[in-house]
């Protein structure tokens, strides 16, 4: 997140490399939740909603940071089951954050797909 929260902020080249720094930190660490973690901790779910934002906010990729959110979120519904009381509270609030950002999100895209570009006629 250290490095997300840097690119926030920073401009040309250090926005550049702090964002890369994120997304390399991020794809090493999904990767590791992803065979350590079951979807439903909350840990794996926090990381995948802040991962979803960095695409989103950081990268301007709304599809791939929806692809992240709708897996995380997918993959803990079918475990619910399974979530244990100690972190039940936790995980269910993420999922409400990652439901939340899809919503917002995929209307946000909806809604810029429907804009014609000034002067153009849809």
């Amino acid at each position: 997140d250290y490095h997300r929260y840097l690119s926030e902020f920073q401009t040309g080249a250090a926005r550049k490399a702090s964002a890369s720094s994120a997304l390399d930190a991020y794809t090493a660490a999904s990767g590791i939740a992803s065979t350590e973690l079951p979807p439903t901790h909350p840990i794996r779910l926090g990381l995948a909603l802040n991962f979803s934002v960095f695409y989103y906010e950081i990268l301007n990729s709304p599809d791939r940071a929806c692809t992240i959110a709708k897996s995380a979120f997918d993959d803990a519904i079918a475990e619910l089951d399974t979530l244990n009381e100690e972190s039940y509270k936790d995980s269910t609030l993420i999922m409400q954050l990652l439901r939340d950002n899809l919503t917002l999100w995929t209307s946000d895209h909806a809604g810029n797909e429907d804009e014609a570009p000034e002067g153009e006629q849809p």
